[in-house]
């Protein structure tokens, strides 16, 4: 499933092709949404926001398209009415006089009115998105100490979208190895120091994924092993996927256990418990 900064990268393209130009064609694949056709139709897209993985399409008119593309969703932009060749099924199109943003294979889409985002059900309950929102180190770290969060060890509650918006799988076990916080840990259980490496780490991280594509190692480091010719999956994270390999900082070997269904990363040397 793509994570925040995917979306968040998916919403910029979305937007480029739509800012400030009218619809001048609406497509929607369920039959429940087809009476939006004719209204969103002649609107001009005013801008795109993303909450975590949901992504919303603000019309001028007071309405939203919201849309969560789950596990295979796809957002295409192409030149007007030049559609991708995929075996995917088309589930959302919007066409201006030169661009389509096409939606392929979600399922979750709605159209809502302004005012009805908030108390959306996804919207309602997920935590701050920190690509599309003013977020500080911390008023992160004060939501650790809360009691919804404080007592939820960091491998199940980095997961949890209700305490951070679009962090997932890979995020989680790289946030915890730059914070060097073991798995096992939970945010009562750290420092106040602790806490504010844990906030700095998923800050910065969320915003590199979002600038390299999905690069959460050290950058120059990476760079520098691309231009050894080392595969992109050998040297895009610090611990994430690489079990068994050594440590870019330690040299120990990665080990990987699973977290709420999910496979983790980390190292036990530079994530030992204190």
């Amino acid at each position: 499933m793509p994570e925040g900064p995917e979306i968040r990268r998916a919403a910029d393209n979305v937007e480029r092709a739509l800012i400030n130009r009218t619809v001048e064609d609406v497509y929607f694949a369920f039959p429940h949404l087809e009476d939006y056709e004719d209204l969103l139709k002649g609107a001009i897209v005013i801008r795109v926001d993303t909450k975590g993985k949901a992504m919303l399409i603000r019309f001028d008119n007071g309405y939203t398209i919201y849309s969560h593309n789950q596990l295979y969703g796809k957002w295409y932009i192409r030149n007007l009415y030049h559609y991708p060749k995929t075996n995917r099924q088309l589930r959302l199109a919007l066409h201006n006089e030169k661009k389509s943003a096409l939606l392929y294979s979600a399922s979750d889409i709605e159209v809502l009115r302004d005012g009805e985002v908030p108390s959306h059900p996804f919207i309602s309950k997920v935590g701050p998105d920190l690509l599309s929102e003013e977020v500080s180190v911390n008023e992160l770290v004060e939501r650790m100490k809360d009691k919804r969060f404080r007592k939820r060890k960091w491998s199940i509650l980095l997961l949890d979208q209700g305490f951070i918006a679009g962090i997932g799988n890979y995020l989680r076990s790289e946030i915890m190895f730059v914070a060097r916080t073991h798995p096992s840990l939970r945010p009562v259980d750290c420092t106040e120091d602790q806490l504010l490496k844990a906030a700095h780490a998923v800050m910065s991280l969320v915003q590199q994924s979002y600038e390299t594509g999905g690069i959460t190692n050290d950058p120059d480091l990476a760079q520098k092993l691309s231009d050894q010719g080392v595969k992109r999956s050998h040297y895009r994270h610090w611990v994430f996927n690489r079990e068994g390999a050594s440590c870019f900082i330690c040299g120990s070997e990665i080990e990987k256990t699973v977290a709420a269904s999910r496979r983790l990363y980390y190292c036990p040397v530079c994530q030992r418990i204190e």
